[in-house]
């Protein structure tokens, strides 16, 4: 028997998206890195799939189960605003085994400065594509913006890395284990939002409920950015402050004195487990699709929406980006 598919809305969230945990299910989903090795020909069908279900022309036979699965790849491997396939490296998809290998490592080799310097500059490169890749497309990114994001934010975590591993020398060996957390957390700051400059210079695509275009708003860029910075320090926080505790205590045990060689294994594996949870919960935080107070908006959209619309439009909505 055939399934009934004439209600059915792809589009529609599985969970509800005004609530932490709905947000949080959600990003379970389309975060599970296991989508990472689907191959490409399964992609392009769930990207297939996705199309035909909204132009209502779901191939006979279809079952609900299977255009969930296939909105489900579709989402961790396709960007919201344009429909492209996004890099591998740059989807959410793959911040667990991106971020879990060069946390580990940035964690574990924390103490002579070559290694500092790698690792920041490899973890900023990193977090520039991620950046870029997960933008608000509405706002194009020029190359030579690009290039200044990327070597303003590498130059901040590195002066601050190198900076606060210099200050710390004679500190406790613990708080030399959070500089990688302080250099990260202040290349956030820098690196989100010179990636996405644009948004804050021009303006971000702010639309009704229906999804008309009205306009757009540097208010509103400036409030999504500011909620995907706090999410991706969130992100990398618990891992980053509750990891170097564990290890300086597991480094004490004998047994762990006889595998040195191990320790940044394990600590790839740990940082592993955190994200795993983290990524989810951090992206959770916000709704992605953001609602504005058209009396927030500057003055002058304000007057241009409200000629157009009378009271009819008292919200505008958003993609914040991830």
């Amino acid at each position: 028997m055939e399934a009934d598919l004439s209600g059915f809305n792809i589009d529609a969230p599985r969970w509800d998206q005004c609530t932490f945990l709905g947000r949080v299910k959600h990003f379970f989903s389309i975060t599970d890195p296991r989508t990472v090795l689907v191959p490409e020909r399964e992609l392009d069908w769930a990207k297939m799939m996705v199309e035909k279900s909204r132009m209502g022309a779901v191939p006979p036979g279809t079952q609900v189960e299977q255009l969930l699965y296939a909105k489900k790849l579709y989402d961790s491997a396709f960007h919201p605003d344009t429909g492209e396939k996004m890099n591998i490296i740059g989807r959410m998809s793959f911040q667990v085994p991106g971020g879990m290998i060069i946390t580990g490592f940035m964690l574990q080799f924390y103490r002579t400065m070559p290694a500092v310097v790698f690792w920041q500059w490899v973890n900023q490169s990193f977090n520039a594509l991620v950046n870029y890749t997960n933008r608000n497309a509405a706002s194009p990114t020029s190359v030579r913006q690009m290039a200044l994001s990327y070597f303003t934010a590498t130059t901040t975590a590195v002066a601050t890395a190198v900076g606060m591993n210099m200050l710390t020398k004679r500190a406790p060996p613990l708080v030399g284990r959070w500089v990688p957390f302080a250099a990260v957390a202040a290349a956030n700051c820098v690196n989100i939002p010179m990636m996405r400059q644009q948004e804050l210079i021009q303006g971000i695509c702010v639309k009704d409920r229906n999804q008309n275009e009205i306009g757009h708003s540097q208010r509103a860029a400036a409030i999504g950015i500011t909620q995907v910075v706090i999410s991706r320090i969130t992100m990398a926080a618990p891992g980053m402050i509750l990891l170097p505790v564990l290890m300086e205590q597991l480094e004490k045990l004998q047994f762990m004195k006889k595998v040195k060689v191990l320790h940044a294994p394990l600590q790839v594996m740990l940082c592993g487990c955190f994200l795993i949870f983290m990524v989810p919960v951090a992206c959770g935080l916000f709704p992605q699709t953001c609602e504005l107070p058209v009396s927030y908006l500057e003055p002058k959209l304000q007057d241009t929406i409200r000629a157009k619309h009378g009271e009819l439009v008292p919200y505008v909505y958003f993609n914040k980006g991830l």
